[in-house]
């Protein structure tokens, strides 16, 4: 388990060095956050990781138009 100063300590670096980004998925629409997170593990990868990638891949087809 963490000290209180190591959760501070982490939580300042996230703060510092991330951006958070709120997605929300509908559970009745596709895709949903099941259909994504087994995309994402079928390809090895974690859920953010799976989703960054996505995002690169469309914005490096948007550039190229």
């Amino acid at each position: 388990m963490k000290s209180e100063a190591k959760r501070r300590a982490d939580n300042k670096w996230d703060a510092k060095a991330y951006d958070k980004v709120l997605v929300r998925m509908r559970k009745d629409r596709e895709p949903t956050r099941e259909t994504v997170t087994r995309a994402a593990d079928a390809l090895g990868m974690s859920l953010n990781g799976f989703i960054m990638e996505a995002i690169k891949e469309k914005i490096e087809r948007t550039e190229a138009d």
